[in-house]
């Protein structure tokens, strides 16, 4: 069977407990162990009545939660925009126009020094407790560069997306309608097979992004071609992505930071579309905070991801995501490591991960400390990794 027992096990986080109140539907156990074969769990239960495992490891009463799954990542980039948010934080206002600095460097980089670079990001990922990671495409934006960018990352994740709508590229600038045609027709079909998602960035308030008309064009297109449809939303100003997003039954709309009474209503009335946050774009541009407390007051599910990126937030840290959640938008710290695990995974609509339970992965993460609630407690500090 080639068994593993995970035992020393002092506060077990399962994220299996009734919905309704955080508290209760982190499922949280004490002095538990976890048995699993072939990254799947067989087994949890008390630590004094494990079954026989052929492996054996022993946490030493640390903390088990749920693998970070990490569902809004742009990981395959070469280049570095520093000198960006050194600017914005003298005041200089981002519109998505640095996007450009990006894509010229990835599209001379040769495959091997972006799958080094990738490989680096992933391992950073992990080390801070990331199991799941999401990884779109976007900086390449022709047709040859966002295939091999997706080809890439279908090498380190299944749930890849193809976000060939991520802005104008410099070349089309003058001619927004042919590249359109280009992102649904050419370049949509070479990128396709190596895609699980289609997204796009939907943002009337950037001379750079795509409007509501351009959007749907898009995301239909890719429908079309069996890709499943996401959206960034809302990030600069008000705008059309979250009802796009849910009209066209995205699983998720990401950034929904300037939101109106019925983009929260539209959320609210929907179980296909979950509200990703990512605080860590708000915290490296100096944006405000979604209020992610008005949300899951009114009935929305949410998500916390990372947003990784070189120029927005060039971070992959999870903890410090549920870090700034708790004091930058008004999440408790189960509210937050919920949306960092069990909402991130329905945000890829997957139910085998984010969550600990028999027959689900076996995606662990052990935290060096007694309880979740160090995620927040203890910011910065390196205290979560996958376990494996």
């Amino acid at each position: 069977m080639n068994a593993t027992l995970v035992t020393g096990i002092g506060e077990l986080i399962t994220a299996d407990g009734p919905a309704g109140d955080p508290e209760a539907e982190l499922g949280v156990r004490r002095d538990a162990a976890i048995i699993f074969s072939n990254n799947t769990i067989d087994w949890i239960g008390d630590a004094a009545h494990t079954p026989p495992a052929d492996h054996r490891i022993d946490c030493e009463g640390r903390t088990v939660i749920p693998g970070f799954v990490d569902s809004h990542t742009h990981l395959v980039y070469a280049g570095d925009r520093s000198a960006e948010f050194a600017a914005r934080m003298t005041g200089v206002p981002y519109d998505g126009g640095g996007i450009a600095t990006t894509v010229a460097a990835t599209r001379v980089a040769d495959d091997d020094t972006l799958r080094r670079l990738l490989a680096a990001r992933v391992q950073e990922a992990r080390s801070q407790g990331t199991t799941t990671l999401e990884i779109k495409s976007g900086y390449g934006l022709d047709v040859d560069t966002e295939a091999r960018i997706l080809r890439l990352a279908r090498e380190v994740t299944d749930e890849t997306t193809y976000l060939g709508a991520h802005v104008i590229p410099p070349e089309f600038r003058d001619s927004r309608a042919e590249y359109v045609a280009l992102v649904t027709g050419d370049m949509l079909r070479a990128c396709a097979p190596q895609a699980r998602w289609i997204d796009v960035f939907c943002e009337p308030n950037s001379p750079h992004a795509f409007d509501g008309d351009e959007a749907r064009t898009v995301l239909l297109a890719g429908i079309e071609e069996g890709l499943l449809p996401r959206v960034h939303g809302n990030q600069l100003g008000p705008g059309p992505g979250v009802q796009l997003a849910v009209e066209l039954r995205a699983a998720s709309v990401d950034h929904c930071t300037f939101l109106r009474p019925a983009d929260v209503d539209a959320l609210a009335s929907t179980d296909d579309t979950i509200a990703t946050l990512l605080p860590g774009v708000e915290f490296s541009t100096r944006s405000p905070y979604p209020d992610a407390r008005a949300l899951l007051d009114a009935g929305v599910q949410i998500a916390l991801a990372s947003d990784c990126n070189p120029g927005t937030c060039n971070s992959t840290s999870m903890p410090l995501m549920i870090a700034l959640a708790v004091r930058e938008m008004g999440l408790t710290p189960a509210e937050a490591l919920l949306a960092a695990t069990k909402g991130a995974a329905k945000a890829l609509r997957r139910s085998d991960i984010g969550i600990i339970r028999v027959g689900g992965r076996a995606d662990l993460t052990v935290l060096d400390a007694p309880s979740y609630l160090h995620l927040a407690y203890r910011p910065g500090v390196p205290i979560a990794r996958a376990l494996g």
